[in-house]
């Protein structure tokens, strides 16, 4: 049995790129403006990069490598709980993953925007694994807006 993706899928590739590229950029801002708040700085100032774009853009890939791995294991139709933590796991992986590569490849270039070296729970400064529950429920956002309506 072929695992392979509906060519209608990737083709909704580049707008999902676009859709999970602003969300993440919006949910950077926000998250990062939190750093205001703990500083009583209540202009709530948030920053990004724009090298942060085609890293959150990657998210568009989420949904269809998740919908493969269920289709790999022989489980497409999972109950709503199942489903919710099957993929929150592979997403939370797939994000650490293309967090520590991307920070790796921007770091040798001079220009990574993050370095967590110093933080808890940092690994070589380009992730943090006390991150996990925000990339769990991030990627399983990226699923939900990149989702086919209908």
């Amino acid at each position: 049995m072929a695992h392979t993706i509906p060519m209608s899928r990737l083709k909704d590739l580049p707008v999902n790129f676009f859709k999970c590229g602003i969300t993440g950029w919006c949910l950077e801002v926000m998250f990062t403006s939190m750093e205001s708040v703990l500083a009583r700085d209540w202009r709530l100032i948030g920053r990004t990069s724009l090298l942060m774009f085609p890293i959150y853009g990657m998210g568009a890939l989420l949904s269809p490598i998740s919908t493969l791995a269920d289709r790999w294991i022989g489980e497409v139709y999972l109950r709503p709980g199942d489903r919710f933590v099957r993929h929150g796991m592979l997403d939370m992986v797939l994000i650490f993953t293309a967090e520590y590569l991307s920070g790796m490849w921007l770091r040798a270039r001079g220009i990574c925007p993050w370095d967590y070296s110093g933080r808890i729970a940092s690994i070589n400064g380009l992730i943090r694994l006390d991150f996990a529950p925000l990339w769990f429920m991030t990627g399983l956002l990226f699923e939900q807006i990149t989702r086919k309506k209908g």
